[in-house]
């Protein structure tokens, strides 16, 4: 399961490729940052009672966010027994590429309900997407024509390539290193490759994946990856593939790995399913690193859904009392309001100023005041008649959402 944008789009679409400006792209999982904000969105005065429907188009499954370069979106989903890149026009929903291959996946017991995927947000980085398949198969494309660059596929290494459910990881890019966790729930590896040729730069530790999706940060003076496998968090050196702490923080039971964590003032606020959220902060003296936890609470937890920062709080969906949204002090862990409960099963989550955008798995989108004082809804707007689960993308002035199976854009006008 990573930003947003003033989409004035001064980014154009040539023949020779995409020309871009910095602000206009929402390039992965949560954004840029993989934070879920939306700086350069400016909220209406008053929000509208409805929102117009510009277009639709049929797409296929998938939990897979859009990203949005330029005027241009990338949508990965699965069609019968394929799964599907496309590359569609912004304004109008045409599609400008179509790339497809074979994707044969078998759902692990329990999943059903969640389909065959994919399940893994792809990203964009220097003219190139990255999907992960649903059978934990790496692909980069041309982002301009769709070619295909090369594709890396570790099933041999770990006699199968995905944890029991499917690899929902979504791959993150730091310069010229795209890194993902390749292998099963038992083993696995987290594992750096060159964004060019695909050929293998580092990898770290033989723990099992887990379905949460790392992050890319900067603490202590060390750019790191912050990884949540199926064992413990830990940071790892992005240039070398160093291993610099670790936090025993495993997959127990049924209770998944799979939220990402959220980094705010070098500390990491992790939260799982059944176990609370607490945080964590890493520490360096010299040459080596500890990491100290500094609150656990237990009142609310987080299931699959990934909690946001907003000013000096915390927002997210707690699975306690079959979904409600909560408000937590960072720094103390302290919860400062909890909304209605039997909100659903998941719900993610964008940052604007002074709100909450946050898309229910039941198609409803929720504009809540961000403000520790109480829970309050300034508008909702139901903008999908199935089920819900891929991120939305949030535009200067509409709203990118992925339905069961289909690419929505709504107008905020």
């Amino acid at each position: 399961m990573k930003q947003l944008l003033t989409f004035t789009i001064v980014a154009s679409t040539i023949s020779a490729g995409i020309c871009l400006a910095d602000d206009a792209n929402w390039t992965g999982w949560l954004g840029p940052k993989r934070d879920g904000w939306v700086g350069h969105f400016k909220a209406p005065t008053t929000w509208p009672s409805k929102l117009k429907k510009q277009w639709q188009t049929e797409v296929g499954a998938g939990y897979g966010s859009p990203i949005v370069v330029g005027n241009r979106v990338f949508q990965h989903s699965r069609q019968g027994g394929e799964e599907v890149v496309r590359c569609v026009d912004l304004t109008t929903g045409d599609v400008a590429w179509k790339k497809s291959y074979p994707a044969p996946f078998k759902v692990g017991g329990g999943g059903e309900y969640h389909g065959k995927g994919p399940k893994s947000c792809p990203i964009y980085a220097d003219g190139r997407v990255f999907t992960l398949s649903i059978s934990g198969v790496l692909t980069a494309w041309k982002a301009d024509t769709g070619k295909k660059l090369w594709s890396r596929d570790f099933e041999n290494l770990f006699k199968s390539g995905h944890p029991n459910w499917g690899a929902t990881t979504s791959p993150i890019v730091d310069g010229d290193r795209v890194v993902v966790h390749f292998g099963t729930d038992d083993e696995g590896t987290l594992m750096a490759l060159n964004v060019r040729t695909g050929n293998e730069e580092w990898q770290q530790g033989h723990v099992g994946a887990s379905y949460s999706s790392p992050l890319l940060v900067e603490t202590n003076g060390v750019k790191q990856i912050v990884e949540w496998n199926h064992l413990f968090l830990s940071g790892i050196e992005s240039e070398t593939g160093k291993l610099l702490w670790k936090y025993s923080a495993p997959h127990v039971g049924t209770d998944q790995n799979m939220p990402t964590p959220t980094f705010h003032k070098g500390r990491i606020l992790l939260g799982g399913e059944n176990r609370g959220i607490q945080s964590i902060e890493p520490r360096r003296f010299g040459k080596s690193w500890g990491v100290k936890q500094l609150w656990h609470q237990r009142k609310v937890a987080l299931d699959m859904s990934t909690a946001v920062m907003n000013g000096k709080y915390l927002y997210g969906m707690s699975h306690y009392g079959k979904g409600r949204l909560f408000c937590l002090d960072p720094n103390s862990g302290d919860i400062k309001w909890q909304g209605p409960g039997r909100l659903g099963s998941n719900v993610t989550f964008l940052s604007i100023p002074g709100h909450i955008v946050a898309l229910t798995d039941s198609g409803e989108v929720q504009i809540v005041a961000a403000t520790p004082d109480e829970y309050k809804k300034v508008a909702s707007y139901q903008v999908a008649e199935t089920a819900t689960w891929a991120p939305p993308v949030l535009l200067e002035d509409s709203l990118l959402i992925k339905d069961t199976t289909s690419l929505i854009r709504w107008s905020l006008k």
